[in-house]
C-alpha cells in the first residue's frame, strides 16, 4: 500500500508537469506576439482590463522583480489580504528557490535555493525580527498572510542590506496607508475542518479563523492609519512513531542477552569489526491539540509635506497550543538483542530484543508571543538629498511546560498475579523494509497493550518548564545623494543591534513513587482513561499497534502527588542555562550607475559593507551530586552552588558587492553579481553551558561509567559562515503575465562546522572527574555549491475563451554542495592537543537544511467570478540539525505536498472561498544517524479552510 502511494505521488507528479511543460511552451508563440503588439505601441484589450485575483499577484511579482537591482523573486498583491496562501510561509514556498521545513503540517521554516534557513536573513519591514526557536529564522507560521501584503526574496546581496546571508534575505512587508491611497474595511471567517481531528474522540475536528482589516486616510491625506487584527482557534492533531536523539554503534560480533549491547569503541572505528545501528528507546505517540492565535498588525503614516514621512508600525502575535500526548515506550532498545539483520550502512533491517514497556503521558503547552515594530522618519532637506532614521524594537518570548508521568511493566499486574513473562521485560521484534521509512515493531502477542493492568509499576512524575527570550533592538541611519551622469546616487549608512538571547529548560522531578500496591491498585482504576483515538497511524502501512493502554495525566499527579501542577523548583538556575548578548556595529557605502556601454543599456550598484560584532555568554558551573532515582536508575544534579564562567569573541568582516543588469534585448535582461556574504550562528549555539546524558537504566560501578558523554550546549567562539558569491541570470519579460528567467549561482565557504573534544574536570560527589567535552569549532576546510534556478510563467491568453483564463507558473532549484558536518558521536572528532582528527563511523551530512532538488508548480484558472489555483511543492531530502547544535545527524526525507484553492465572487467586495492543504495527507519522515535508518514519522492528515470575504 504504501509503495502504491508514493507510485502514486510520482505519478501525479509527473502528470502535473506533463501538463504545464508543453502548455508554457505552447504559450512562447503567444508571448511573443504580445511583446510585438506592445512594442509597436498598440492598445491590447488586456490594457483596458482591471486585474484582479491570483493574476494581478503574479503581474505584480513579476514587475517587482524586473526593475530591482539586485536578483529578486517576489510575492506581492495590492490590497491587504490578497496574499494567495493561509500562511506567510505557504506563500514563501510558491516563491522560486524558496521551501518550507513542516512543522505541525504547516509551513514554518524557510530554505532558499535548497540551503538551510540558518543561511539565510529574515526582516519584517527592513528590520532583523526575533523568533522562539533559538536560531535566527523566523516562525512564519507566526505571522497571518492577511495582514501581510508583499514578500521580497533577495537572492543576491547588495551594500545598503547591510546584513543580508548567504542564501538570501527574506522581507517581509506591511502595507502604508497614504501609499495605499484608498480606504478600506474588509472582514473575513473562515471554518476549518481537520479529518484527523474528526477521529480523535470527543472532537470534531472543526476550528475557524477570523480577519478583520481597516485602512483610512485623513487630514487631506497626510495621515494614514491601517490597523488589522486576526484570531485563529484550530486543531493539528498528529501521530507518529519516533527513535531516541541518541544513537550508538553495537558490536555485531558480541551478542549480550541480558544487557545492553556492547558499543563500537572510537579506536576501532576504521576496523572490521562488524557493527549496527541502534536508539535508545522507540515511542509510539498519540497527541491531540488545540491551537489559539491573536494576531494584531498597525501602522500610522504621517506626511505633513512633500520633505518629510513618518512611518510607526506594530507588529503583535500571541499563540498557544495545547497538546495532549500518549506514548507507548520501549525504553530499552538496546538491550538483550539477537538475530539482528543489518545491511553495510549499519541500518538494521531485523532484530529480536526485550524491554521493558511503558504508558507514558504528558500535557504540553507552549505560548509563543512576538512584538515588533519601529519609527522610520526620512526627511529630504532638498531634492538631492534623503535622510532616513529608523529605530526598531523585535522580541519573542517562548514558554513550554510540560507535565508528563511514566507507568511501567512488572513481573506481576497491579493486582499481584504473575504475568506469562519471567521479568518485567517483553520480547518484541522490529523490521524495516528496504525503501520504508515506516518500520514495523511488534510486541509479543501474549502481552495485552490494551490491558490497564499490566502498566503500573515505578511510577514517575516529571514538570519540565523551557522558557526562550530573544530581544533586538536596533536603529539606524542613510543617506542617500542623487546624482547627473554615470553615477545616479550615492548612499551610505550606519546600523548599530544588539541582541540578546536567554533561556532555561528547569525540571522539578524526579518524583519516583512506590506506595503500597492497595494504593496503586485505587489509582490505577481510577485514572484510567479510553484511547483517545480511532484508528490510529492506521495510514503507516506495515504499522502494527494501534492502540494501548492510557491514563488521565491530571489524575495520577492528583492522586499520586497531591497537586496537578507542582510548579517550578525554587531556583531555576542550570549548568543548562544561556545567556548570550550580541552587539553589531556595521557600515556601508553604496553608489547606484545607470548609463550605456556602446548600445548596451546597463545599470547596477556596487558597493561595500563593514560588520563588527561582539558575543558575551554567559554560562555557569558547578559541583553535581548523584541522585538514585530509586527505579534501578541514576541521574546528576547541581549542588546548588553556582559560579559564573563568561566567554567573549568578536569579528569584523568586510562585504563588498557589484550587480550589474544589462537590456540586452527588448524585454530581455542579463543579471550579473558578485559579492561576499555572511551568517552568523544561531543565538541558542552560542551558549557557554554543559549538559549531560546518562545511561538509563543501567548499573554502574564508577561516576565515569554513569556520565554517557558531556556537551556543550552551545560554543560561543564559533564564528560567522563566510562565502564569496557569483551570479548570472537571463530574464525575458514578453508580456505583464509572463517570464522567462534561469539563474546560475556558485558559492564558495571559507570554514565549515567540526566536532572537537576538550577534557573538562568536574566534582561529581566529591570526585575530581575528566570528562570529554563535545562542542563545535570552525574548521578550515573549504566547501562549495554551485546551482541553477528556472522559473517560467505564462497566461494561456491564446487560448479561445474560455481557455484564456488558464495560467502557470513552475519554478525548480538544484543545488550541489560537499560541505561536511559531521556527528557529534559516530563522525570525525578534532583533538586540540594533538591537533589531530579521529576518523568517523559514520558519513557526513551536507548543510543543514539543503535539498538538492525543489520544485514548485501552481496552475491557475481565472474566469468572471471564478478563480482556481492548484500547488504542487516537492523537496528533496536534506540534513536538518537540533536547535543548539552539538547534537547527532538527523535527516528529513523527501515531502511533497499538494494544495488547492478556489474562490467565488458573490457580489461587489463579496466573496466565498475555500482552501484545500496537504490534500493526499504527505507524512514527513525522518532518519538517524544515516539517511534511511528510520527515526521518526508524523502524520498530520488533511486541512479543509471555506470562508467568505467582504471588502468595502
Amino acid at each position: 500500500m504504501k509503495v502504491q502511494r508514493q507510485v502514486d505521488n510520482r505519478a501525479l507528479r509527473a502528470a502535473l508537469l506533463a501538463g504545464v511543460g508543453p502548455l508554457l511552451l505552447l504559450a512562447a508563440p503567444a508571448a511573443a506576439q504580445d511583446a510585438t503588439g506592445s512594442a509597436e505601441g498598440a492598445a491590447t484589450d488586456d490594457d483596458a482590463i482591471v486585474v484582479t485575483g491570483i493574476r494581478e499577484t503574479i503581474q505584480n511579482s513579476i514587475s517587482v522583480k524586473r526593475r530591482e537591482t539586485a536578483i529578486v523573486d517576489a510575492l506581492s498583491a495590492d490590497d491587504i489580504g490578497d496574499l494567495p496562501a493561509l500562511s506567510v510561509g505557504q506563500a514563501i514556498q510558491t516563491i522560486t528557490g524558496a521551501t518550507t521545513h513542516r512543522e505541525k503540517g504547516d509551513a514554518s521554516e524557510i530554505a532558499l535555493r535548497g540551503l538551510g534557513p540558518f543561511l539565510s536573513n529574515a526582516t519584517f519591514n527592513g528590520r532583523d525580527a526575533t523568533n522562539g526557536s533559538g536560531d535566527r529564522s523566523v516562525n512564519f507560521n507566526q505571522f497571518p498572510s492577511e495582514l501581510v501584503n508583499n514578500i521580497k526574496i533577495y537572492k543576491t546581496q547588495q551594500a545598503n542590506l547591510v546584513e543580508g546571508g548567504v542564501a538570501g534575505t527574506i522581507e517581509i512587508g506591511t502595507l502604508r496607508p497614504l501609499d495605499f491611497g484608498k480606504r478600506r474595511i474588509q472582514g473575513e471567517i473562515k471554518g476549518q475542518y481537520n479529518p484527523y481531528g474528526n477521529r480523535i474522540v470527543g472532537s470534531g475536528g472543526t476550528g475557524w479563523r477570523g480577519t478583520l482589516s481597516y485602512v483610512d486616510q485623513f487630514a487631506n491625506d497626510t495621515i494614514g492609519i491601517s490597523i488589522g487584527f486576526q484570531r485563529n482557534d484550530t486543531n493539528n492533531p498528529e501521530e507518529t512513531y519516533a527513535a531516541s536523539t541518541t544513537w550508538s554503534a553495537c558490536r555485531a560480533d558480541i551478542v549480550v542477552t541480558n544487557n545492553n549491547c556492547t558499543e563500537l569503541a572510537r579506536e576501532d572505528y576504521r576496523s572490521d569489526i562488524p557493527y549496527y545501528l541502534v536508539p535508545n528507546s522507540y515511542i509510539f505517540r498519540q497527541i491531540s491539540e488545540t491551537d489559539q492565535r491573536d494576531a494584531a498588525f498597525g501602522a500610522i503614516q504621517w506626511r505633513p509635506s512633500d520633505r518629510i514621512n513618518v512611518n510607526l508600525d506594530v507588529q503583535y502575535s500571541d499563540r498557544t497550543y495545547v497538546e495532549s500526548r500518549r506514548d507507548l515506550t520501549l525504553s530499552e532498545a538496546r538491550r538483550s538483542l539477537v538475530n539482528v539483520e543489518y545491511d553495510a550502512d549499519g541500518i538494521v533491517r531485523h532484530l529480536e530484543g526485550q524491554s521493558s514497556l511503558e504508558s507514558n503521558g504528558s500535557e504540553l503547552s507552549r505560548s509563543e508571543e512576538y512584538l515588533g515594530g519601529g519609527l522610520s522618519v526620512e526627511w529630504k532637506p532638498n531634492d538631492r538629498l534623503t535622510l532616513t532614521a529608523d529605530g526598531s524594537y523585535s522580541r519573542t518570548i517562548r514558554k513550554e511546560v510540560e507535565r508528563n508521568f511514566r507507568l511501567r511493566t512488572d513481573p506481576t499486574d497491579v493486582n499481584g498475579v504473575r504475568t506469562v513473562f519471567n521479568n518485567m521485560r517483553i520480547p518484541y521484534t522490529y523490521d524495516l523494509a528496504p525503501g520504508s521509512f515506516v518500520p514495523t515493531i511488534t510486541i509479543d502477542p501474549r502481552f495485552d497493550l490494551d490491558n490497564h493492568d499490566l502498566f503500573w509499576d515505578d511510577a514517575r512524575f516529571r514538570r519540565d518548564e523551557a522558557k526562550r527570550r530573544n530581544e533586538i533592538v536596533a536603529g539606524r541611519i542613510d543617506a542617500i545623494y542623487e546624482m547627473d551622469g554615470f553615477l545616479r546616487s550615492i548612499s551610505a549608512g550606519a546600523r548599530w543591534a544588539q541582541l540578546t538571547y536567554r533561556d532555561y529548560d528547569v525540571r522539578n522531578g524526579d518524583f519516583n513513587q512506590n506506595p503500597a500496591r492497595t494504593e496503586d491498585q485505587r489509582i490505577n482504576n481510577l485514572c484510567r482513561q479510553a484511547f483517545p483515538q480511532r484508528d490510529y497511524l492506521t495510514a503507516a502501512d506495515g504499522n502494527d499497534i494501534h492502540s494501548w493502554a492510557t491514563f488521565d495525566v491530571d489524575c495520577l499527579f492528583r492522586e499520586y502527588l497531591g497537586t496537578e501542577d507542582p510548579g517550578l523548583p525554587d531556583d531555576i538556575r542550570s549548568v543548562a542555562n544561556r545567556d548570550v548578548t550580541e552587539r553589531t556595529l556595521a557600515g556601508y557605502v553604496m553608489a547606484e550607475y545607470e548609463g550605456d556601454l556602446g548600445n548596451l543599456p546597463v545599470r547596477g550598484n556596487f558597493g561595500v559593507r563593514v560588520v563588527k560584532t561582539d558575543v558575551t555568554s554567559n554560562g555557569l558551573r558547578s559541583d553535581l551530586v548523584i541522585v538514585d532515582n530509586g527505579d534501578g536508575t541514576i541521574r546528576l544534579d547541581d549542588s546548588g552552588e553556582f559560579d559564573t564562567v563568561t566567554i567573549k569573541s568578536g569579528t569584523t568582516r568586510i562585504l563588498p558587492s557589484v550587480n550589474a543588469i544589462f537590456e540586452v534585448a527588448p524585454n530581455m535582461l542579463l543579471r550579473l553579481a558578485g559579492y561576499r556574504a555572511m551568517s552568523r550562528p544561531a543565538p541558542s549555539a552560542l551558549g557557554a553551558g554543559r549538559t549531560f546524558t546518562l545511561e538509563d537504566g543501567g548499573s554502574f560501578t564508577s561516576v565515569q561509567d554513569a556520565i554517557e558523554n558531556a556537551r556543550a550546549n552551545g560554543s560561543p567562539r564559533l564564528k560567522p559562515l563566510m562565502s564569496w558569491n557569483a551570479d548570472a541570470a537571463i530574464e525575458w519579460y514578453p508580456n505583464k503575465d509572463s517570464l522567462l528567467s534561469a539563474t546560475v549561482y556558485y558559492k564558495q565557504f571559507t570554514g565549515g562546522f567540526q566536532p572537537v573534544v576538550y577534557d573538562e574536570s568536574f566534582t561529581v560527589d566529591g570526585q575530581d572527574v575528566t570528562v570529554p567535552v563535545i562542542q563545535t569549532r570552525n574548521s578550515p576546510d573549504k566547501s562549495r555549491i554551485y546551482g541553477i534556478e528556472l522559473t517560467a510563467a505564462t497566461r494561456f491568453s491564446f487560448l479561445p475563451k474560455p481557455l484564456d483564463g488558464l495560467g502557470a507558473k513552475v519554478s525548480y532549484n538544484y543545488a550541489d554542495a560537499n560541505f561536511e558536518n559531521q556527528d557529534v558521536r559516530l563522525g570525525d572528532v578534532y583533538d586540540p592537543e594533538t591537533e589531530t582528527v579521529s576518523p568517523g563511523l559514520i558519513a557526513p551530512a551536507g548543510l543543514s537544511g539543503y535539498s538538492k532538488h525543489v520544485l514548485s508548480a501552481q496552475a491557475y484558472y481565472e474566469i468572471g467570478p471564478v478563480s482556481l489555483q492548484a500547488i504542487y511543492n516537492y523537496r528533496s531530502k536534506y540534513y536538518q540539525d537540533f536547535v543548539g547544535g552539538n547534537s547527532q545527524l538527523r535527516y528529513v526525507g523527501p515531502s511533497e505536498t499538494f494544495d488547492f484553492r478556489a474562490s467565488l465572487a458573490l457580489m461587489r467586495g463579496v466573496s466565498l472561498r475555500f482552501e484545500a492543504i496537504n490534500i493526499f495527507n504527505e507524512p514527513k519522515a525522518t532518519y538517524m544517524p544515516v539517511y534511511g535508518s528510520s527515526r521518526q514519522y508524523h502524520y498530520y492528515g488533511s486541512k479543509y479552510f471555506i470562508g467568505i470575504r467582504a471588502r468595502i
